[in-house]
């Protein structure tokens, strides 16, 4: 079964719960971007995944690319799908009119990236560094840079990358060691760079590479280093030496290619100042990890499509009798399926069948797994979109405490989307292989490749630990934890007080606002304590503003959850918030651990 995007939820979460077009409308640049327009966009574009890109998911992943003495071929149909989606205007959705963009909200962008990953999290990896890329190129490149490139790459003409690992250097970029020598009227590049994606490809006529390099008087460590643009082919037509030495045999995305890249005195200009090509790629890198977060989403989305089909499908022993209105409605769903043969083998409920056996929905351990799932997805869709939004906000509102209010949670949030929603793409993903048993295991499901390829999503564009380590330590600790503890008064502020303190949400708050208060002077004292808390604190973050993000789903149902929503719901409470308890008190036992070493 290929993923099928469910726009219905999408829109039920855009449109109920967070009132997206209406905020998008005080905007003066989306005053026209009504629910209705938004609803059109969505559809034409959930209808172009369906049909172009998510057929092409088991072949990117058999067949994989291809390496020939330095030429990537792509997997069959990839460059025609990506010929198609470039020449739709999908890459070009949020992009300025004046660079050949749409003009269109953030928020737009994001369901789609969320739906390609979705649908095929190999092809994706091509167009998904070009939002970045844009809006690097757009803030810190030349007008003469721009004029060049920036319509190519708003428009998706032109693929980018982003060329910052090398052999000794990891996410300690301080040791790049790339040269940048100065050359008549540019630069000239020398230096490896490894696990670039689509650093080669045959998808588009050129590759914009974005390249941190060091200048011959830079200082040591992360202050000296610059950022170049070094294309595949220059301006007059000619090949830049930059050479793809091979293609990395990996785990997952084989659709993919990652690439280990030689610069060979190729030639390249200058973005931005130079030293401070950190602040540059940094755009770059933020936009990449809100993305990133989506995949996260939409890989959870695709498992539990698959997870959710089959267990409509496979019959096996006898459920207890008692069935509530969850099992009711995954028995209507399940239409005229649930008479069907059920295949050989094994499930998660147990591994025998029997004459008259039931639906494997209907077992609570599967509906425990796939609601678990479902409590994530659908709250990871609030947390994500509102996100997207606050983007807009943050550029365009006319009053400066709200934009400043904006960037303050598009700060704070986004770490915590690409950590805790990787995350559980990867071990949700498990979750829902689990439901399939030893069919899952099996390749010919596909379960399996959505597990493969969602692992990666917990380590690059800054591994999940440094998303961790950046909240903490850079966003929380220096100021005491106060915008944070802003961000969640404001949340609270629009709650319903009654229905927030029965969800708990207020106490969550409130927890988390003491820790960050505790870490903040502890760290003082102890140095080394938010290095080793920090996963803790992100996840009771991600799970505050979880239960925080059901309380508006919550709210958007009543007065009558219907059991789509509900069993989610109940799910949540039942098996994903507790481990909020559970982090607070790792947390509060290494503050009084070393204090107990201390004294």
């Amino acid at each position: 079964m290929d993923y099928q995007p469910r726009l219905d939820d999408v829109q039920h979460i855009l449109t109920a719960v967070l009132d997206a077009s209406a905020q998008l409308q005080a905007l003066p640049p989306f005053a026209e971007v009504d629910a209705d327009l938004v609803q059109q966009v969505l559809e034409e574009a959930g209808k172009f995944v369906a049909s172009a890109i998510a057929p092409l998911q088991r072949v990117g992943d058999e067949t994989g690319c291809r390496f020939d003495a330095g030429v990537v071929s792509a997997p069959p149909g990839f460059r025609q799908a990506y010929q198609a989606f470039w020449q739709g205007g999908w890459p070009s959705l949020a992009c300025a009119t004046e660079d050949g963009g749409q003009g269109l909200p953030a928020v737009l962008e994001a369901v789609l990236y969320e739906m390609l990953s979705a649908a095929n999290h190999g092809w994706t990896m091509a167009p998904g560094l070009l939002h970045g890329a844009y809006e690097c190129l757009k803030h810190h490149g030349s007008e003469e840079l721009k004029a060049r490139y920036l319509g190519k790459i708003a428009t998706g003409e032109w693929l980018a990358t982003m060329c910052l690992t090398e052999p000794q250097a990891g996410s300690d970029l301080g040791l790049v060691r790339t040269k940048a020598t100065p050359q008549g009227d540019g630069f000239r590049l020398s230096g490896t760079k490894i696990f670039i994606s689509g650093g080669e490809h045959d998808l588009t006529d050129n590759i914009v590479h974005l390249v941190l390099a060091r200048l011959p008087d830079a200082p040591a460590g992360p202050k000296g280093l610059s950022l170049f643009l070094a294309p595949k082919f220059l301006p007059d037509g000619r090949r830049n030496p930059i050479v793809c030495e091979r293609i990395e045999e990996k785990m997952g995305l084989h659709g993919s290619p990652t690439c280990v890249m030689r610069f060979e005195e190729a030639t390249g200009w200058l973005v931005g100042e130079p030293n401070r090509g950190l602040n540059a790629m940094f755009v770059m890198m933020n936009a990449a990890r809100l993305h990133v977060g989506l995949q996260g989403i939409g890989l959870l989305e695709a498992a539990w499509q698959k997870a959710h089909a089959y267990a409509q499908e496979r019959r096996q022993m006898r459920a207890p009798r008692t069935r509530n209105a969850h099992q009711e409605a995954n028995l209507s769903a399940a239409g005229p399926s649930q008479g069907a043969r059920a295949p050989s083998g094994g499930s998660a409920a147990h591994a025998v069948a029997s004459v008259g056996a039931d639906l494997i929905a209907e077992h609570p351990a599967i509906q425990r797994m796939l609601d678990t799932q479902r409590a994530w997805i659908d709250g990871g869709r609030v947390l994500a979109y509102r996100t997207a939004v606050e983007l807009d906000i943050a550029k365009h509102h006319t009053d400066a405490p709200r934009r400043e209010a904006a960037q303050r949670w598009c700060s704070l949030v986004t770490p915590v989307l690409k950590a805790a929603f990787t995350h559980q793409a990867f071990h949700g993903a498990s979750e829902c292989l689990q439901v399939f048993g030893g069919h899952g295991y099996v390749r010919e499901w596909g379960i399996e490749q959505i597990v493969r390829d969602a692992r990666v999503a917990m380590i690059y564009e800054g591994t999940n630990e440094i998303q961790a380590i950046d909240l903490l330590l850079r966003k929380v600790l220096p100021d005491g934890g106060a915008a944070l503890s802003a961000l969640l008064q404001e949340l609270a502020a629009g709650l319903d007080a009654g229905q927030a303190a029965e969800a708990g949400v207020l106490r969550r708050f409130a927890a988390v606002r003491e820790l960050a208060a505790q870490l903040s002077q502890a760290s003082a004292r102890h140095a080394e304590l938010p290095y080793w808390v920090a996963d803790d604190f992100l996840r009771a973050v991600a799970l505050a503003l979880l239960g925080w993000a059901w309380t508006r789903i919550d709210a958007a149902a009543r007065p009558s959850p219907t059991p789509r929503w509900a069993a989610p719901a109940r799910a949540l409470h039942g098996w994903i918030l507790p481990e909020f308890d559970m982090r607070q008190q790792i947390i509060r036992d290494q503050l009084t651990q070393l204090d107990v070493l201390a004294a």
